[in-house]
C-alpha cells in the first residue's frame, strides 16, 4: 500500500520543504509516526494509518519534496506491506474524508 498525504493536507501545510523518510525494514503500527513534513508554515509529524513494514520510500522527495505539492496522489511517501488486509475496513473512504475535513475547515 502506498502512504502519502492528501491535496486538503498539503494545501493546509502550504510549501513542503522537507520530508523526512523512514527506513525500509521499519515495522510500524497504526497510528505510529513514520515520518516528519516540514512545510514554510509548520513541521508536522505523518501517522500511519494502518500497520506494516516499510519496504520502500519515495528518496526523490529527499531532493523534491515539494512535488507533494505539486502533485500529492502520485508522489506517495513510503510503501508498505500491510500487516492485516482486516484492517483495510478501518479507514476512511473518500466521501467519508470529506466529510472529515469539512468539519476540520
Amino acid at each position: 500500500a502506498y502512504i502519502g498525504i492528501t491535496d486538503h493536507a498539503q494545501h493546509q501545510l502550504g510549501e513542503i520543504v522537507y520530508v523526512e523518510l523512514p527506513q525500509v525494514d521499519d515495522e510500524l503500527s497504526a497510528g505510529d509516526v513514520f515520518g516528519v513534513i516540514e512545510s514554510v508554515k509548520a513541521a508536522s509529524d505523518s501517522y500511519l494509518p494502518i500497520s506494516g513494514k516499510v519496504v520502500e520510500v519515495n528518496e526523490t522527495l529527499d531532493d523534491s519534496p515539494q512535488l507533494i505539492n505539486e502533485e500529492p496522489y502520485a508522489n506517495w511517501i513510503i510503501k508498505i506491506e500491510i500487516a492485516d488486509k482486516a484492517d483495510l475496513e478501518k479507514l476512511m473512504d473518500a466521501k467519508a474524508y470529506e466529510e472529515f475535513c469539512s468539519k476540520e475547515d
